[in-house]
């Protein structure tokens, strides 16, 4: 099986595309469709560099699993759908929670029904199928966001916003519906128990300390060295410490603009006059 990784350095997100050798399906994980916020302007260069790979190897894509509705960049799901439609676009079941909450922020309840349609498939909690002659198992990691989910494929897990590398830790949990005791039991629970020789492809790296770009791990070293949360961890120590993390951090830049698309399973909202789309920005006064 290889697993090539793709970084973007505007988002710091990891994007994956897994494939058995000899085997031309494919799957694809967290792709990135960007944006410059300050003129609205999307470009397609993250997605361009995955359709080049994919056409350098003859794959096409089966499924795009979304690990979660990412607050800090946007999906290029509907881009790859455009060339390959007949990928499917998949994500949890709990899609529906995280719609729901936020189709009442952005007051686009009309617009966004919280049914999980927008998505091909919906992944039920531990729910094991084969994609692209490859196993896939979707392990449920509520906490940075209610309708989180890693994906472990074979041998490989890949954890989004749960975990990140050893020396950065895990995911933030203050997001609307956030809940740092649940990421705790997700992670020692449903993820800390694989094997410890079970590779982590993580979905974001910061490179703490200015360090080069990681993505994989193992579960083993996660639990040894994890800054956050090693498995001596305790619930409660953990939970004070994130709780107290989080209220330091700002928003994602990309928060706004992100939710309102990746709600959606990536598509914009229906456009407008001049066939140009539009997204709403909520303000608050003292």
């Amino acid at each position: 099986m290889i697993v090539k990784h793709f970084f973007d350095p505007d988002t710091y997100t990891l994007s994956y595309i897994v494939h058995n050798k000899g085997n031309q399906s494919a799957i694809i994980i967290d792709p990135v469709w960007d944006i410059d916020i300050a003129s609205g302007n999307m470009t397609t260069k993250s997605v361009d560099i995955l359709i080049s790979y994919l056409k350098d190897h003859s794959l096409t894509p089966e499924i795009c699993l979304e690990t979660h509705a990412h607050a800090d960049h946007i999906s290029g799901a509907q881009i790859l759908k455009r060339l390959f439609p007949s990928m499917k676009v998949a994500v949890s079941s709990r899609i529906t929670s995280v719609q729901e909450t936020f189709a009442k922020v952005f007051n686009i309840e009309s617009d966004v029904p919280a049914d999980g349609s927008q998505f091909d498939y919906l992944f039920e909690d531990f729910e094991e199928i084969e994609i692209a002659g490859l196993s896939v198992k979707s392990i449920p990691t509520p906490g940075h966001t209610p309708a989180c989910s890693s994906y472990l494929v074979e041998d490989a897990l890949f954890t989004g916003d749960a975990i990140f590398m050893p020396d950065y830790g895990t995911g933030r949990c203050d997001f609307p519906g956030g809940d740092a005791t649940k990421l705790y039991n997700s992670i020692t629970k449903n993820l800390y128990t694989l094997p410890a020789d079970t590779r982590v492809f993580v979905g974001h790296d910061y490179q703490p300390g200015g360090r080069d770009l990681k993505y994989q791990s193992t579960i083993g070293e996660q639990k040894e060295n994890n800054i956050q949360l090693p498995a001596s961890q305790t619930e409660s120590n953990y939970v004070h410490m994130r709780e107290s993390r989080d209220k330091t951090l700002n928003a994602p830049r990309l928060l706004l603009p992100s939710i309102q698309v990746n709600i959606r399973a990536g598509h914009l909202p229906a456009p407008e006059k001049g066939g140009i789309s539009y997204l709403k920005l909520p303000l608050t006064t003292d």
